[in-house]
């Protein structure tokens, strides 16, 4: 599928896998509208492609509407990446024994799963209005599970949950758009060289690419970009979960 000259949405675009994403789909000729809350470094991302920044909380229907809105006036809307998230923590029981936060749980299920459909099925209503290319495609989607949605570790309940509901709905909505044209993939990082992980000291860093089969490192958020680029563009590609995860597979913790 071509993507010259077809807007791409991503979401949680102006930092970590979302930047990296945001760029390559830049260099292939696309126009992008990033998706974030980070307002300075999604404006000055949006400057440095030539796309567009829209503020937006993914479980806003209202707001990421206008981000939807945006990226059809620039050009046909073609792509989205979902790449918006949130990973905070906490176990079912604590050291005190005390209960996992309800309110926690269920923040983590609507950003990282609800936000990633309502994403979905906004993106989708505008695809469906385009005029197909070769094979009746009229789009694509790829959105960001984790190895945690199969290796989920100690306090990782509410965040495990939330990646294999993506995983879990991938074939389904890949299914439901089929008729009008738009495919559904979806990407299962392992342990991404992310701004998440920049904070931690070096031995830490350290052994946590120790984890990876091969190659012993962390993974680069620019290789999900080419992950995503492709999956994207590749027509025959539909329906699929792919771990991206140098073969590892998590411990409990």
């Amino acid at each position: 599928m071509k993507l010259s000259e077809k807007s791409v949405v991503v979401t949680g675009g102006a930092s970590g896998l979302g930047a990296a994403t945001a760029r390559r789909a830049a260099a292939g000729g696309a126009r992008v509208v990033i998706v974030d809350l980070q307002d300075n470094q999604g404006d000055a991302l949006a400057i440095e492609l030539n796309g567009a920044y829209v503020h937006a909380d993914v479980t806003n229907e209202a707001e990421l509407q206008v981000a939807m809105d945006t990226a059809s006036e620039m050009a046909p809307l073609f792509g989205l990446v979902n790449c918006a998230g949130i990973a905070p923590p906490s176990r079912t029981l604590n050291r005190e024994g005390l209960p996992h936060d309800l309110g926690l749980f269920q923040k983590v299920i609507e950003i990282n799963l609800i936000g990633t459909f309502n994403a979905i099925r906004l993106a989708a209503a505008a695809m469906a209005k385009n005029e197909p290319q070769e094979a009746n495609e009229r789009g694509a989607i790829v959105n960001t599970a984790s190895v945690a949605a199969y290796d989920g570790q100690v306090g990782q309940a509410a965040y495990s949950a939330s990646k294999g509901g993506i995983v879990g709905m991938t074939l389904p909505i890949a299914r439901d758009l089929s008729a009008v044209g738009i495919r559904v993939n979806t990407i299962a990082p392992g342990i991404i060289d992310t701004p998440l992980l920049a904070g931690l000291p070096e031995p830490a860093r350290q052994s946590l690419a120790e984890q990876v089969l091969h190659p012993k490192r962390l993974g680069m958020p620019s290789e999900y970009a080419e992950l995503a680029w492709l999956l994207l563009s590749h027509s025959y590609m539909n329906g699929e979960s792919i771990r991206m995860d140098g073969g590892i597979r998590m411990a409990p913790k």
